[in-house]
């Protein structure tokens, strides 16, 4: 059989079509999880290079402090509540192996870190743009997790396709984004547009 034969079949043999179960959480109301005790943050977060840790046991941080970075294909990892360094140690992974994380005792404060808010993006190049990208940890929300500040650093493109579609049964998070908080994915669309240049984005 020839390859273009092979490419023009439309079917395939095996797998599976699960039921979708959207209806369970999609349109249901957001609510906040309340914070543990206790956070382990994975040191890697993202496709590449795990983050060197830049706290060790006994440390405090603040909310949202960097606690991790690392060079190449790598983007920083912040704290996600205030508190104690616990420790610095392997723990359980997604990947199945075991991975460096940091461990945060939460004092339940959550003083943020001072990292002063853009007033103007629209007045930021695009370098400036993307190190403020990287320095935000940026990645990808799928499988990859690949860093934001690379993939939006390859120049004009022709067309800029927000992807909001879930195919995985059960997910319902993109739909709850864009109908909760809708002029925030806009804004991200937005600074992606300044940075990518799609064809006739000036007329948009």
């Amino acid at each position: 059989m020839r390859r273009s034969e092979i490419c023009c079949d439309k079917t395939f043999w095996g797998g599976v079509h699960p039921a979708g179960r959207k209806e369970l959480s999609s349109g249901a109301p957001l609510e906040d999880c309340p914070p543990p005790r206790e956070v382990v943050i994975p040191l890697l977060q993202h496709i590449g290079k795990p983050c060197t840790p830049l706290v060790k046991a006994g440390d405090h941080v603040d909310m949202g402090q960097k606690i991790g970075d690392g060079e190449g294909l790598c983007v920083p990892v912040h704290a996600s509540v205030s508190g104690t360094v616990k420790a610095v140690e392997p723990r359980s992974h997604p990947s199945g192996q075991p991975h460096l994380a940091v461990v945060i005792e939460n004092d339940f404060r959550h003083p943020p870190s001072a990292v002063p808010p853009c007033a103007d993006t629209d007045a930021l190049d695009a370098d400036a743009l993307i190190r403020r990208i990287r320095r935000a940890g940026l990645v990808g929300m799928g499988g990859a997790t690949f860093p934001t500040d690379i993939k939006a650093n390859i120049g004009k493109v022709e067309t800029l396709i927000a992807n909001a579609c879930e195919c995985e049964p059960y997910i319902t998070a993109d739909d709850a984004l864009l109908c909760t908080d809708a002029d925030r994915a806009i804004r991200g669309l937005r600074l992606l547009r300044q940075l990518l240049k799609p064809r006739d984005s000036d007329r948009h």
